[in-house]
């Protein structure tokens, strides 16, 4: 059996491998849907002021989950299951590359239905995505989970609130509103990491840019639109502080305070004036000189 020439050999080696990159970063159809429906959620719940994440939480989120159409199911025993996706923010402030993540959990009471909803994690600290990237995190026992505050410029509203790790909203209809999701668990969706960044690749490589294969067009498009909601929010704090401190260095003009006592040289109008009990009299002033009229007439002695 003769042997290849080693040219040859080369040639089908580079080939083999541009295959393989290429394979690994084509998502499948359902990734990218998944992909797709996250950043519609993403867009929609920064459009609408009256339940935006505020910007102060969105520029010092250290990662973000979002979920969209996550089904509730119940009949007696509840059940939450979804599919989403999870960026974290880089040292130098910007987003990696999404992995995917599951949304599962259970509950028990008088319930009955089937309901959509699409589910917005913030994230506030890194503890809760080290339990994430490690294998999965239980919300509300691995890392305390509160109900989102409503509106774009909503501040912390509650001691509960202020030690939250994660801040939660969830959209049924309408409107977003803060959830509290205790119970639920998140955890990464290997298979559908594997089919968009190839082969045996892990969420801490994702996050550190370290995948072997190249996310398709509409994951990379959930890291931008993360980008471009970060760069509004820290350009909106900025203006706020800049206005705030413009404020505060402005001289203030000075108030004229109605009924305030006139100047010392001129009495207020109906003051009542006072002079000193013994005054001393002065003395008579002299006249100024007149000319006499009728002057003497004077004759000479004899």
């Amino acid at each position: 059996m003769s042997r290849l020439p080693r040219p040859a050999l080369l040639r089908i080696a580079a080939l083999s491998i541009a295959l393989g990159l290429a394979t690994s970063a084509v998502a499948g159809p359902q990734e990218d849907d998944r992909a797709r429906q996250a950043v519609r959620v993403l867009t929609d719940i920064q459009q609408i002021p009256e339940s935006g994440i505020p910007d102060k939480l969105l520029d010092e989120a250290r990662g973000i989950v979002v979920v969209p159409d996550a089904l509730k199911v119940g009949l007696v025993l509840g059940g939450r299951r979804g599919h989403g996706l999870l960026s974290v923010k880089n040292p130098d402030g910007t987003w990696s590359n999404p992995s995917f993540v599951k949304l599962t959990g259970g509950s028990i009471g008088f319930q009955a239905g089937v309901q959509s909803a699409d589910i917005v994690l913030v994230f506030r600290s890194d503890r809760g995505l080290d339990n994430i990237v490690n294998g999965k995190v239980t919300l509300g026992a691995d890392a305390g989970v509160a109900a989102g505050p409503v509106g774009r410029n909503a501040g912390t509203a509650t001691d509960g609130q202020l030690k939250a790790e994660i801040w939660s909203w969830s959209r049924a209809r309408g409107l977003f509103a803060g959830i509290a999701l205790d119970g639920a668990v998140l955890s990464i969706d290997d298979d559908a990491n594997e089919s968009v960044y190839g082969r045996d690749t892990t969420p801490r490589m994702i996050f550190e840019g370290r995948a072997n294969g190249q996310p398709s067009t509409a994951v990379v498009d959930f890291r931008d639109r993360l980008e471009e909601a970060s760069n509004i929010a820290r350009t909106a704090r900025s203006n706020a502080s800049a206005d705030a401190n413009a404020r505060a260095s402005a001289p203030r003009p000075a108030s004229s305070t109605a009924g305030s006592a006139a100047p010392a040289s001129v009495p207020a109008a109906g003051a009542a004036t006072t002079a000193p009990l013994h005054a001393p009299q002065q003395a008579p002033q002299p006249s100024a000189f007149e000319t006499v009229e009728s002057p003497v007439q004077a004759e000479p002695l004899p």
